[in-house]
């Protein structure tokens, strides 16, 4: 339990430190951290995958936010 607790928060120190790329990461490092402890007490492997899992879903978001803007004609000037 120790480790796991450790392992979340030295991810979440980490995403603090980049924030260019911890849009998702915090959020899916909790779920994915508390997932992985349950079943099998793989925490940290949990919060690992949940925050990777975290940022390519903000990514996919952001993509699409940004199609659908452009389309609109609402894009980046």
């Amino acid at each position: 339990m120790k480790i796991a607790v450790a392992a979340l928060v030295a991810v979440l120190a980490f995403a603090v430190a980049s924030s260019a790329d911890a849009k998702g990461c915090i959020k899916g490092a909790i779920v994915g951290g508390v997932a992985g402890h349950y079943a099998g007490h793989h925490g940290a492997l949990g919060a690992a995958a949940g925050c990777l899992y975290g940022r390519h879903r903000a990514h996919e978001q952001d993509k699409q936010q940004e199609q659908q803007s452009q389309a609109n004609g609402q894009g980046k000037i």
